[in-house]
């Protein structure tokens, strides 16, 4: 199950309380103070990892405690540290406070670590407070509690490409043709329920990694049909590869389903749809003696669009395809 978006709560530990005690041995009379200070509570430390996917282990376990300090005790014996407490989340997430709804931290990289809450102060023993003139202090600090917050994660994929358009114009077909990335496929809308990389070779060492977004349709950036929970994968892409249905049995206007999904990302974010973008046309094999493909060359032709025809059934246009969206790549600064 992939599942992008969970609160959690996290609670640091709490410092241990400082000890009151007196050195008591046979003959030292006045042996003085000797009460050890608490432990420090221990940390909640956020940190990104390449090896986990989703946030589905959030669903089900939303709340992560530290170890609380321990208390101080005597012969000035001071408390043990409270451990430390790692949360792990994929590349990709993004950290918001959940009451304020401010942005906190951006885990855009593997290996990245955060103290999201940090442990309480363990107090000081009576130890501490001994003066020449106040010797036998009775004085001890209790420990401060640790920080505890509510927070909102969001993921947004990582990826070069994007794959964006209708439902059913070919995203998935064509993603698994070209990786080894396996999304269901039928031919019905919104087969595709969740986001689905796929990292596509050429030769020698040169790769990307696409993602498949589930379809858009108008009125997206409103919530419809699947609506912006989806949308926001696209935001961290470097290119989109908008496809484009030509098949006579589609139904649509393909120039009219350029310009609907066009002002749909305008609407999201007018960023992401001024981020560089390729026209696919797609199944070309199912066009017939139809005028869709003709009149969208037409359209590409004076807007001054390139457009690449692939089939991903025939396999026609996928290697020019690649070799194209590489080229375009190479232009493309990296995040």
């Amino acid at each position: 199950m992939f599942i992008d978006e969970a609160k959690i709560h996290v609670a640091a530990g709490g410092g241990g309380n400082g000890c009151v005690a007196f050195r008591r041995e046979k003959f030292v009379p006045r042996g003085g103070p000797s009460g050890g200070d608490g432990g420090r509570g221990g940390d909640i430390i956020l940190a990104s990892d390449p090896h986990v996917n989703t946030l589905l282990k959030f669903r089900y376990n939303p709340e992560y405690r530290a170890e609380r300090g321990g208390h101080g005790e005597g012969s000035n014996c001071h408390g043990k540290n409270g451990a430390d407490f790692t949360v792990t989340l994929p590349v990709g997430t993004v950290v918001y406070d959940l009451a304020s709804g401010e942005k906190l931290w951006d885990f855009d990289a593997p290996g990245m670590e955060i103290v999201a809450a940090k442990g309480g102060r363990g107090g000081r023993g009576n130890a501490r407070f001994a003066t020449s003139i106040h010797q036998a202090p009775r004085k001890a600090e209790q420990g401060t509690p640790g920080v505890v917050r509510d927070l909102r994660l969001e993921l947004k994929l990582l990826a070069d490409v994007g794959l964006v358009g209708f439902p059913n114009v070919g995203k998935s077909t064509l993603i698994s043709r070209i990786s080894a990335a396996r999304p269901r496929i039928a031919d019905y809308p919104f087969t595709t329920l969740a986001p689905c990389l796929g990292v596509v070779g050429l030769d020698g060492d040169r790769s990307f990694v696409m993602a498949d977004i589930p379809g858009l349709i108008a009125g997206a950036h409103e919530g419809k049909g699947l609506g912006i929970r989806f949308l926001k994968h696209v935001e961290r892409t470097r290119l989109l590869l908008h496809l484009i249905d030509v098949a006579e049995n589609s139904g649509r206007d393909p120039v009219e389903d350029y310009q609907v999904i066009l002002d749909e990302l305008t609407s999201f974010s007018p960023a992401v749809a001024a981020k560089p973008m390729m026209l696919v046309a797609s199944r070309i094999d199912a066009g017939g003696d139809g005028d869709r493909l003709t009149r969208l060359r037409e359209f590409c032709g004076k807007s001054g669009l390139p457009l690449h025809e692939i089939s991903s059934v025939t396999g026609q246009g996928l290697e020019g395809l690649k070799e194209a969206i590489w080229t375009r790549l190479e232009q493309i600064p990296n995040r």
